[in-house]
């Protein structure tokens, strides 16, 4: 059963999802057609992505996590959603791992963390969102909505 589990979570990740290389760590994405990967956040900080992405955090301890497991699903499924608002994605399953951001975000068991390009936590979650959730919340910080303005040419 365990096994099982396991393969579907590597199944999960191995889906039609480009490596990390097809597009810089901490660069926004070029253009809405690129392909998307999870990042393993156990190696990145948040500083990589100061002003130039939106990082979504997802913590468990367990990659058997089934809220894990719902919420990197719940995120693969609107990629092009995700990459129009700069969203990378990083996720941390060990730990025992004491990493940058474990000890930045201090999160107990599964959560969800949505930062902005500013740095700051817009909000933490203890159950799994979907990208329409995701993305309203975002559509309504101020650093999207002037980029927003910008896009319609308004500034």
């Amino acid at each position: 059963m365990i096994t099982r589990l396991i393969f579907g979570i590597a199944l999960l990740f191995a889906a039609p999802v480009a490596p990390v290389s097809a597009q810089t760590v901490g660069a926004p994405p070029s253009d809405a057609g690129t392909e998307f990967a999870p990042l393993d956040g156990t190696s990145a900080t948040l500083e990589q992505f100061l002003w130039t992405a939106r990082p979504i955090v997802v913590f468990a301890d367990s990659p058997a996590d089934p809220r894990f497991v719902e919420q990197m699903r719940f995120l693969s499924s609107d990629v092009p959603g995700l990459l129009a608002r700069d969203v990378v994605v990083l996720f941390d399953t060990d730990p025992k791992s004491r990493s940058d951001l474990r000890q930045t975000l201090r999160p107990r068991g599964f959560m969800l963390v949505l930062i902005d390009k500013d740095g700051q936590v817009k909000l933490r979650k203890p159950a799994p969102w979907t990208v329409r959730e995701i993305t309203r919340s975002i559509d309504k910080w101020p650093t999207r909505q002037q980029e927003i303005r910008e896009e319609l040419g308004k500034e």
